[in-house]
């Protein structure tokens, strides 16, 4: 829990090296590889309840990371995670206990299952759920690093988002993930044609006068 206090903003990794963002939509959240930018950036409220220790986690829109009762995908056993509004009389919705696990945490929501960090391919992809690590090959995937953001970072991540887009390059990845449990593969579907498009637009990146390393 000391790697929460009232006054902490912090950005918290996923075990893909991804950090859970806020969508400029003020309602979805997802994991991208861009640390910088208000969206990354999650403001700390500690709840004190009892022996538990719980926190609120606030978006850069004043919204709440939210754990909700609606499947990810009809089917499935992961939940949707959004921004909401702060909630009278049903705001334990927008709280999460803290258990540490060695130098990392889980987050455990109201319905006492965890903050997920999904991979695999789409709509898996960097996706967040609630959700239980249902094999030893899972388990890592509740685990999250937890980053104190500092003021000057706060102010440089502000000017970022003022000349760059948010959206960056999050699908410019061609790095490999750890497949979904949940993901269904056929051998007979088309070649994907995504490869393509992803060489384009990495070398437009690269004739771009803007460095590649802002998108980082």
């Amino acid at each position: 829990m000391e790697l929460f206090t009232k006054t902490n903003v912090v950005r918290l990794r996923s075990h893909l090296d991804k950090y859970l963002v806020a969508d400029a939509d003020g309602s979805q959240v997802r994991q991208s590889r861009k640390a910088s930018g208000r969206g990354a950036r999650w403001t700390v409220e500690e709840i004190t309840d009892g022996e538990s220790k719980k926190v609120r986690l606030r978006s850069y829109h004043g919204r709440y990371l939210t754990a909700t009762e609606a499947p990810f995908l009809f089917g499935m056993t992961g939940k949707k995670v959004l921004q909401r509004d702060f909630e009278p009389g049903a705001d334990f919705k927008h709280d999460w206990e803290v258990t540490r696990d060695g130098f990392q945490v889980k987050l455990m929501s109201w319905s006492g299952k965890f903050l997920r960090a999904n991979g695999g391919t789409p709509p898996w992809r960097s996706s967040v759920t609630v959700d239980e690590p249902h094999s030893s090959a899972t388990k890592d995937w509740v685990l999250w690093d937890v980053e104190t953001v500092e003021a000057v970072e706060e102010l440089v991540d502000d000017l970022c988002d003022s000349t760059v887009s948010s959206v960056a390059s999050d699908d410019f990845s061609v790095d490999s993930e750890p497949a979904s449990p949940m993901s269904v593969f056929s051998l007979k579907s088309p070649p994907a044609r995504r490869n393509s498009n992803l060489m384009l637009q990495v070398r437009f990146s690269r004739s771009s006068t803007i460095p590649l390393a802002i998108f980082a």
